[in-house]
């Protein structure tokens, strides 16, 4: 059985839900978990939902399973339980889910559909990774494969899978091939975009189960945003 289900327009943007996991479509600005800016992260405002959607008297349980940059906008998933917590970190880890992304650049890639391969390099003190042709000390192999599949009038649009998961991976693979993401100015972008955000959505995923073991096969849509409609 598969469960292919594309978002809707709600505040919170719930692309699918049952009694163990939850995903929704983060807005860019949202930061997924709690950190040093003492921003309301997108775990309370799901737990937020669940509480008031479920009318639980107490505390409510959100397993946070991966995350998304600040700037970007996409698919994230959450565990509702601790029994598929555990089990949706295995199939991270293991590799057995499938992401793909989205993205927006300029200066289109000289191979229409290429796998890159860097070793990546990053900067705790500025939050940046830089890539290298060849391994250096402290860098981790990274791997996406591309492809473009529309050209825009001034840009150009590129889906991605990824083989590893590195710190900033797509912004920084893509801006070593000379096409930086709209609005990426940390990533070699001439400006930024008005709203902070970057033009890169993780489009959707693709996972079994692991609890009921059915296929989950979720799209989110694009943000309303002029160049992305020209996307759909």
């Amino acid at each position: 059985m598969s469960k292919k289900v594309i978002s809707d327009k709600t505040n919170l943007q719930v692309l699918y839900e049952d009694n163990h996991i939850i995903i929704v479509n983060k807005h860019a600005g949202d930061i997924v978990q709690g950190d040093k800016t003492g921003d309301k992260p997108l775990s309370d405002v799901v737990k937020d939902y669940l509480k008031d959607k479920y009318n639980k008297p107490g505390n409510v349980y959100l397993g946070v399973v991966h995350r998304l940059d600040r700037p970007t906008t996409g698919i994230v998933l959450f565990s509702k339980t601790s029994k598929a917590l555990p089990r949706l970190n295995k199939l991270f880890s293991e590799k057995k889910t499938n992401k793909t992304y989205w993205a927006i650049v300029k200066n289109t890639p000289e191979k229409r559909e290429a796998k890159l391969t860097h070793w990546l390099k990053k900067n705790p003190k500025t939050n940046k990774s830089t890539a290298y042709q060849k391994e250096v000390a402290g860098s981790k192999k990274a791997i996406l494969h591309y492809k473009i599949i529309k050209s825009l009038d001034r840009y150009c649009l590129l889906e991605i899978n990824l083989e590893t998961g590195r710190h900033h991976q797509i912004r920084c693979q893509l801006s070593k091939i000379g096409a930086p993401i709209k609005g990426d100015l940390k990533y070699g972008f001439d400006r930024s975009n008005k709203d902070a955000s970057i033009h890169l959505h993780a489009r959707r995923l693709q996972f079994q189960h692991p609890v009921s073991k059915i296929d989950i096969d979720v799209i989110a849509s694009l943000p309303e945003d002029p160049i992305w409609k020209a996307c759909e």
